[in-house]
């Protein structure tokens, strides 16, 4: 198993859109690493739900649902099915996640700006735990 961050502005689709919806097309990623990490992804990988720009913190679970298909806007880039898996019981922020030394090393802390990206084994458990705290 794989595990991704795929960020949202909330202001367009938050997580609790998806958890409305029970799933949606991971679609509109026009950068080439992202499709990149889409192609990737496989069903059954799980990926943290990522508001961005407002509230910059991991906010909930998805999981693949659908592998990369062609995007519905447009058939030059791909798209996933995703659906919902948990809402974190906290919100781990961007600040946060820079205050571990073990986070330190993180796509999330490295190259902010990516939209789809992926996240060690590790990461993802620790970020897990912190959210429980």
């Amino acid at each position: 198993m794989n595990y991704w961050l795929m960020k949202s502005e909330p202001d367009t689709y938050a997580w609790g859109d998806l958890e409305k919806d029970k799933k949606t097309v991971w679609d509109g990623v026009r950068n080439f690493q992202a499709r990149n990490n889409l192609k990737e992804m496989k069903k059954g990988d799980l990926a943290f739900f990522y508001h961005s720009n407002i509230d910059k913190a991991v906010v909930g679970i998805a999981k693949i649902s659908k592998e990369a298909f062609a995007d519905p806007k447009d058939a030059a880039w791909i798209a996933v099915e995703i659906s919902p898996v948990a809402k974190l019981k906290k919100p781990i922020s961007l600040a946060d996640v820079k205050q571990h030394k073990m986070l330190a090393e993180m796509v999330l802390v490295k190259n902010s700006r990516l939209s789809v990206q992926p996240v060690k084994r590790e990461e993802f458990d620790l970020i897990i735990g912190l959210s429980e705290e």
